[in-house]
Order: C-alpha cells, then sequence, then structure tokens
C-alpha cells in the first residue's frame, strides 16, 4: 500500500528561549529534524511531507533535499490543523504516517509495526507506558480493552490522569478516512485547538478497530520541549554510542564522559580517554590511542597510532604509527605518512607530512609538501598567505630546519639540505649544505632599563653616530 509521510514541524519552542527553530536546535551536533526525517526515509516512503511554520525560511533552507514537500501552517491552531495542511497533496488510497520533527529517536523498527498494523482501512497509533504520564494525552480503554478515546492532559479528569498509557502523537491511518476526520474536527477544547487525536474517537465511532502499538523503549517518544529535555536526550545519545562502542571492543576510559556526534567506526584494540570528541565520520585503526580532550572530526587514523591529550584532528588524515600531540592541530587536507610526529602546539593545514618526518614544537606548517625523514625544529613557520594568495612550501627528503626559520613562500627546500636557525628563507635551497641568512647582530652598551623611556630615542642615535661596521661607542 502506497506510504506518505506527514512530519509536523511548525512549532516554534518558546520554552527553548532561541531564535532558533525548535525543529532546529542542534542534538549531539545534528538539528533535530534530521533524525527523524532519517527515520521517515528508512521506510522507503512514497512521499515526505513536513508542515513548517515559525522560522519556515530558516528551516526549509537546512533541509534542501528535493524529496521533500513542503506545506506551510501559517497559523498555528493545533495538530489537526497542522495536518490538514499536508493532505491536499496526498491520494486516498495512499497511509498517512504521521511524526513529530520535535521526537527524534523513533526508531524505524518501531515505525514499521506501526504501519503493518491496522491494514487499508484501519488507524494504528504509537502509545508508551510511564509511570509518571504528566504532560500526555492519556489513551482510554474500556472493559474489553478496546481503545474508544485519547484525551489530551487539560481536559482529563482525576480519574483520567492516573492512566498510564499515554498517546505519543504518532498514528498511521487511511488518507480517505483521515481527511473526512479531519474536516469534522472541533476546537471546543481547552486550548481551543483542533486536536489530532480527536479522530480516535471518530473512527471508533466509524466502526474501525484502533490498535495501539507500544513502544519499546520510552526514549523513542521523548520529545524536547525546552533545554531541559534537549539535555536528556543528549545524554541518551552519549549512552548509546557508549554502549555500540564498548559492544565493538573499545576500551573506554569513562562511558560517561564521550561525545559522538556522527558516525564511527573502529579496528580492535582501539582505547578512548575523557572528554574525548567524535564528530562527522571518523575511523579509528587497530590498537589506535586518544588521549583526553582530544576531538577527531572527519579523519581517518592508522593503526597503532597515537593521539595526545587536548589534539584537535579534523579533516585529517593519519597513518599508522604516527604521534600527534599533546596540543596539536591538523586542520582539513592534511596528512601524516606512516610514522610522522606532530609534537606540542604544531598546525597543519592543507600540508602533507613525509614517512618519518617531524614538526615537534611550537609550528605551522600550512599549503606545504614535506618529504620523508624531515625535520622541522621549534618555531617554523611556512608563510604562505601574502594577503590575497596562499602559496605553496616543497620540503624534500632529509631536510633539516632549524628552530625559529621562516619559509617564506613559495619556496622549495631541497633534499638533505639544512636550514640555519634563525633564517629567513624567500629563494630556493640547493640541495644539501647548510643554508644560512641571518640580519647583523650590533649591541648597545649605554642602554639600561633606567633608561627605557627614552631607548628607541637613544638606540637611533647611538646607530647614526656610528659607522658601518664599527660598534657603537658608549655615551
Amino acid at each position: 500500500m502506497p506510504l506518505s509521510l506527514i512530519i509536523l514541524a511548525a512549532g516554534q519552542g518558546q520554552r527553548m528561549h532561541s531564535d532558533l527553530p525548535k525543529v532546529l536546535q542542534p542534538l549531539a551536533g545534528r538539528p533535530l529534524l534530521a533524525y527523524v526525517l532519517d527515520a521517515a526515509r528508512a521506510l522507503a516512503p512514497d512521499a515526505i511531507h513536513i508542515v513548517y511554520g515559525h522560522g519556515g525560511d530558516q528551516v526549509r533552507a537546512a533541509f534542501p533535499q528535493p524529496d521533500l514537500i513542503w506545506a506551510l501552517q501559517a497559523q498555528q491552531n493545533g495538530t489537526g490543523h497542522a495536518v490538514a495542511q499536508a493532505m491536499p497533496r496526498i491520494p486516498d488510497d495512499h497511509q498517512v504516517l504521521i511524526l513529530y520533527g520535535d521526537v527524534p529517536l523513533i526508531e524505524p523498527a518501531t515505525l514499521r509495526n506501526l504501519v503493518a498494523l491496522p491494514g487499508e482501512e484501519g488507524l494504528a497509533l504509537l502509545s508508551v507506558l510511564l509511570d509518571d504520564a504528566t504532560g500526555y494525552g492519556r489513551v482510554l480503554r474500556d472493559n474489553a480493552g478496546n481503545i474508544y478515546r485519547i484525551v489530551e492532559e487539560k481536559d482529563a479528569n482525576r480519574k483520567e490522569k492516573s492512566v498510564k498509557e499515554a498517546n505519543t502523537g504518532v498514528l498511521v491511518a487511511n488518507a480517505g478516512r483521515l481527511r473526512q476526520w479531519l474536516a469534522d474536527l472541533k476546537n471546543d477544547n481547552a486550548q481551543g485547538e483542533y486536536y489530532l487525536t480527536d479522530v480516535i474517537t471518530m473512527a471508533v465511532r466509524a466502526g474501525i478497530k484502533v490498535q495501539a502499538v507500544p513502544a519499546t523503549a520510552v526514549a523513542q517518544v521523548l520529545g524536547v520541549n525546552d533545554r531541559i529535555q534537549l539535555a536528556e536526550l543528549e545524554t541518551e545519545l552519549r549512552r548509546r554510542a557508549a554502549h555500540d562502542l564498548l559492544r565493538a571492543g573499545v576500551t573506554l576510559a569513562d562511558p560517561t564522559r564521550l561525545d559522538v556526534r556522527g558516525t564511527v567506526t573502529v579496528g580492535r584494540d582501539v582505547r578512548l580517554d575523557v572528554n574525548v570528541v567524535l564528530e562527522g565520520t571518523v575511523h579509528l585503526g587497530d590498537r589506535v590511542v586518544v588521549g583526553p580532550g582530544a576531538v577527531i572530526r572527519d579523519a581517518v587514523i592508522g593503526a597503532d597510532t597515537v593521539v595526545q591529550a587536548y589534539s584537535v584532528i579534523d579533516g585529517a588524515r593519519i597513518d599508522a604509527h604516527c604521534i600527534v600531540g599533546p596540543y596539536a592541530r591538523l586542520r582539513p587536507g592534511s596528512h601524516l605518512a606512516e610514522g610522522a610526529h606532530v609534537g606540542n602546539f604544531v598546525e597543519l593545514k592543507n600540508t602533507a607530512l613525509g614517512r618519518g618526518s617531524k614538526a615537534n614544537h611550537l609550528t605551522y606548517l600550512g599549503d606545504a609538501q614535506i618529504g620523508e625523514r624531515v625535520n622541522v625544529g621549534a618555531g617554523t613557520v611556512t608563510c604562505n598567505y601574502d594577503g590575497q594568495n596562499k602559496w605553496p612550501t616543497a620540503i624534500e627528503d632529509g631536510a633539516f630546519i632549524g628552530s625559529g626559520s621562516m619559509l617564506v613562500a613559495p619556496v622549495t627546500i631541497g633534499a638533505n639540505a639544512t636550514i640555519g636557525a634563525g633564517s629567513t628563507i624567500t629563494k630556493p635551497v640547493p640541495r644539501g649544505g647548510l643554508t644560512l641568512e641571518r640580519g647583523r647582530q650590533q649591541s648597545y652598551p649605554a642602554w639600561t632599563p633606567a633608561n627605557r623611556v627614552n631607548a628607541e630615542e637613544r638606540a637611533a642615535t647611538i646607530a647614526q653616530s656610528s659607522l658601518p661596521g664599527e660598534t657603537p661607542a658608549a655615551e
């Protein structure tokens, strides 16, 4: 039977106290609505309709995919009114599954069970058993256990509020019948809104058996209305991700202090210390060790590599047996070949570091191609940007770059060349040998801390009175 999905995403989310529409609030680095769309697409429906309202331009811009059909709910007059906005484009012979853009952890398997239940003419809803159902509509059953009504909490009496079976709002029904029921909705209730749940009563009156599928886990049906609920779902996602990694054989120093905000694949015997953040698509090879506080985003890390504390790896590829950090930063386009070392306060951007090469201290390497067995001394900078364009640096195999060197791109350092410490290199360096560039060192004995206020003036006077090559005389 053809299936159309309607996702209600028009809510403002006033309790979020945010300019961002509620369905765009981030959960583990992704908008809430993205999770619902993932579950929806897993069912391979014939159409996905999204009812939008507050912040509509932002929501549509965040999800430009061509398979989405948008329906505007200009005024928020309840869930029944929202569903009605999408119905004109849904054929009568379709099943309609209604989801919510702020209920992100719903699982495809649960939805498949729900869609399979009612048949061509029936109606089925997703319910959940709660010890405390405050805030939810209650599922009311007769003495035979048949569902006959959903009552919203604001309209429920004391006995009805004691019912523990709650309505999640997720339901599936025949489109033709649903269209008729929506047209007959009334707003004579405590909120003055058109409740979607009233179609349950209409179905029962029409002689249609209403069935319910209980959610297998409460987390699947939890909605987000404020920052507290958003944080609770973030905690749940962290728990799930940590358990997945533990089952895959990863050692976690503390499963409660790990954030996974994407897809992670791992080899054997991987170890993650506390407060590690994994974002985007990450692969960690066999025996990779990640130190505390490291952030790894969209990266591939080879076997036996150690990422030390508080390093940031973003869009980089790291081969086997490398050492990164502590406090290193690898930006997009960076590649460490096997056995390369990048140490503390070293930053790479769009740079390849060859096999066995090292840059261990306080260095910036941008737009550089660095060969094998190169040693880059502390404080080295590839000066790759002239204010308008980025220029490349090439350092060939076996070169030694002395500490404090400025390599002004575009420039090439030949194989096995040595650059003396403190050099500013502006021209190509030949293979082998020593290249050294330094200005003449001068001393001014007459200068003392007591004269510091006039130091620049006195130094200029002394320099003007001195002949080239002479040591400035003391006053």
